[in-house]
């Protein structure tokens, strides 16, 4: 579909990791209790997402004259100071996606988002739901929800909406932020736990399985 992949440090700085999300300075993901600083490193965090592989590569751009149409993938592990249970990890893998250009709107978005589910879960028929939230670095802001249709669908699945993650339009400050006329250019972005998709997947009832190192676990994929 066009999309390339980039790749971003794992020890980020906040402009990258917050301040050019337009993330408040007084935004509660700043905290001790979900960012993991970093002790003799003012202004370094472990990475919360992969939001900031995005604003790297739209600042890389703009500095080297290049202009949107932009699309990427930006896959990689990233960190955050949360309690360890069956669906939580301090350190798991995210997808997101970034798509600017002078014509982006949320169609676009809720297209892709149905492809994307379509051949990830082998060909089956998905429908999308959009529900309004919010973000510092979309807007508007909202919720995905995906249902699987089909025979074949695992019957877990199997019409039964489940929420995936978050999605929404770029947020003008942050096109701002990275050198990108707002007025001229829109964009759309999603993200998505890779650990969770693969939870859904491949029916694992347990996160925790995929960073122990069990070579039982690991050999069956």
């Amino acid at each position: 579909m066009g999309f390339a992949i980039a790749d971003g440090p794992l020890l980020e700085d906040e402009w990258h990791n917050f301040d050019a999300l337009n993330v408040p300075q007084d935004h509660p993901a700043r905290d001790m209790q979900d960012t993991f600083f970093i002790q003799g490193e003012p202004g370094k965090v472990l990475r919360t997402h992969t939001s900031s592989v995005q604003i790297r590569y739209m600042e890389e751009r703009v500095q080297n004259g290049i202009l949107p149409p932009y699309r990427i993938i930006a896959p990689g592990k990233v960190f955050r100071n949360e309690a360890t249970d069956m669906t939580h990890e301090a350190e798991f893998f995210q997808i997101e996606a970034l798509a600017v250009g002078e014509d982006i709107s949320m169609a676009h978005l809720k297209g892709t988002l149905a492809r994307f589910f379509r051949e990830l879960f082998g060909g089956a028929a998905v429908e999308i739901r959009f529900r309004p939230s919010f973000f510092p670095f979309t807007e508007p802001s909202v919720e995905v929800d995906m249902r699987l249709i089909g025979e074949h669908v695992p019957e877990k699945l199997r019409e039964r909406w489940i929420e995936m993650g978050g999605a929404g339009m770029v947020h003008p400050n942050v096109l701002s932020n990275c050198g990108i006329d707002p007025t001229k250019y829109r964009g759309f972005a999603f993200g998505f736990g890779l650990d969770r998709l693969a939870m859904l997947k491949w029916g694992i009832d347990d996160i925790r399985l995929m960073h122990a190192g069990d070579l039982r676990f690991l050999t069956q994929f």
